[in-house]
């Protein structure tokens, strides 16, 4: 099966690595790719093909949090996902926070896409977004879910001058 390549998705001081799930023969090119990224916690939302002791060895923390492939994710997730950024981008500002799927193209771009909307982008164009860099990401069911996302604007907050600012 051909992959494509890990892409950043910057926005508003946020970083996120989109990439595909690899295999234990894979593992060396992922973990050189994550380190590249600089990147801190890796989230498999599928599941696991790969040994994350390898991973966690380089400091690189890997979160399992599988939900079904081509659906919008559950409560739950959403809730862990949110909490995690919260304290990542608070704990080290401009770290890079992995995310990875089978292929990279639906699960893994929708929580990608809920940060952003979480930071106040529309839903419109966090899609955009994500498919300049990541063609071929999100099925009908996924957009259906992200047009219907109330955000909490959980990635943002007042400062003590009024200015919403984003979690750092």
């Amino acid at each position: 099966m051909n992959r494509p390549a890990p892409v950043e998705i910057s926005y508003d001081g946020l970083r996120f690595l989109i990439t595909h799930n690899p295999t234990n023969a894979q593992l060396g090119r992922f973990i050189e790719d994550l380190k590249a990224y600089e990147v801190t916690t890796v989230v498999r939302v599928c599941d696991a093909t790969y040994d994350k002791t390898p991973v966690e060895q380089e400091g690189i923390t890997v979160l399992d949090w599988p939900f079904d492939d081509g659906s919008a994710p559950p409560d739950q997730v959403v809730d862990d996902w949110m909490n995690l950024l919260q304290s990542k981008f608070r704990e080290v500002p401009g770290c890079c926070v992995a995310v990875h799927c089978v292929a990279g193209l639906g699960r893994a771009p929708v929580l990608v896409a809920l940060a952003l909307i979480e930071c106040g982008m529309e839903y419109e164009d966090a899609v955009h977004l994500i498919r300049l860099k990541r063609r071929g990401a999100f099925n009908s069911k996924q957009l259906l879910y992200l047009e219907n996302y109330k955000s909490r604007m959980s990635l943002r907050f007042r400062d003590t001058n009024g200015h919403t600012c984003v979690v750092m």
